[in-house]
């Protein structure tokens, strides 16, 4: 499998496809993730992954697994592992020796170069039957266990049939003990499932409600912690010390969070104590690159770019939020 463009079609589907297709590509990658890397983390990289995509679309998880070959995989992934995801528990508990016992039907199910022509059709059965029958190489390597055979037989495939291995249940515990048949490497996941998160976030947009929310947002990018919200007698004292009332919305942020610390391409926020006047102008941060204006607009100042007007502080937070989230 050739990993960047398999990474390249992922991040195209998920952001351009239809609903069906990110979904389809998502719950392949989630699989893919979860069955040829090196150990505990790919399987993270699986669950964050698939609880990120369920959190923006609010589609049930059921959607990853919706033919019995994707559900007996995670079933089996989910015994190799000795947990289950909370993620998974949407997903109907399965009886595994009798998957077991289904899946080595599957795997030597013999192959017709008439399968799929007559689908849907009343004489299917009797076509399939009649046909003449092959033993399917890639299924054949599965059911005997044989990695390198499957790896190499899958090698051309643009997106192998990780179903398939990983619903073998006879292989689940070397793929999750760092099995890598499609030799990804140990770094290649991570990746993987940052990119199909960030075009998660391109395509879903996060629109935080509540000051608490875009607060709790901005700092959950950040890694930090915001700090307590000013008290009414706080804020009061700021605006009788800067003789002016502060914008609502400017106040609404006080009430959330008292000033935020500084991060690498942001200033240090000030808290109610700390703010301070310059004419009609109040600044809002340290260095005094964030102003208030008479008319609530909140101004970015950069003297070598050029300097940014928002038309409300909630605003220019909503901005700073959007290049934290572009930036991951």
């Amino acid at each position: 499998m050739d990993r960047d463009a398999y990474l390249e079609a992922a991040v195209r589907d998920v952001l351009t496809g239809d609903e069906p297709t990110l979904d389809r590509r998502v719950g392949h990658a989630a699989l893919l993730l979860a069955t040829t890397g090196t150990g505990a983390g790919p399987a993270e990289d699986a669950d964050r992954l698939v609880t990120h995509w369920r959190a923006v679309t609010g589609r049930p998880v059921t959607q990853l697994a919706d033919d019995a070959v994707r559900a007996r995989a995670w079933a089996m992934l989910f015994e190799a592992r000795g947990d289950r995801p909370q993620w998974a528990d949407e997903l109907v508990p399965l009886d595994l020796d009798a998957e077991e016992r289904a899946h080595q039907a599957f795997l030597a199910r013999r192959v017709s170069d008439l399968d799929g022509v007559f689908d849907g059709s009343p004489v299917a059965g009797v076509v399939s039957a009649l046909a003449p029958g092959r033993p399917d190489r890639v299924r054949t390597a599965l059911a005997e266990g044989d990695l390198a055979a499957w790896a190499e037989l899958t090698a051309s495939h643009a997106a192998p049939d990780v179903a398939t291995l990983a619903a073998t249940r006879g292989l689940t515990a070397r793929l999750v003990a760092g099995a890598d048949p499609l030799g990804l490497g140990p770094d290649w996941p991570g990746r993987c499932a940052a990119a199909l998160i960030a075009a998660l976030r391109e395509r879903y947009p996060t629109r935080p409600g509540s000051w608490a929310e875009l607060v709790a947002a901005i700092a959950r990018e950040r890694g930090q912690t915001a700090p307590p919200p000013a008290t009414e007698e706080a804020i009061a004292s700021a605006e009788r010390r800067l003789a002016t009332r502060l914008p609502e919305g400017y106040r609404e942020f006080l009430r959330t969070a008292d000033g935020l610390p500084a991060d690498v391409v942001f200033p240090r926020l000030l808290p109610a104590g700390e703010l301070r006047a310059d004419g009609d102008v109040v600044i809002v941060s340290e260095p005094a690159v964030v102003l208030l204006t008479a008319t609530g607009h909140a101004v970015e100042v950069d003297l070598a770019w050029g300097s940014t007007a928002h038309p409300t502080f909630r605003a220019l937070l909503e901005h700073h939020l959007g290049l934290l989230e572009a930036s991951r």
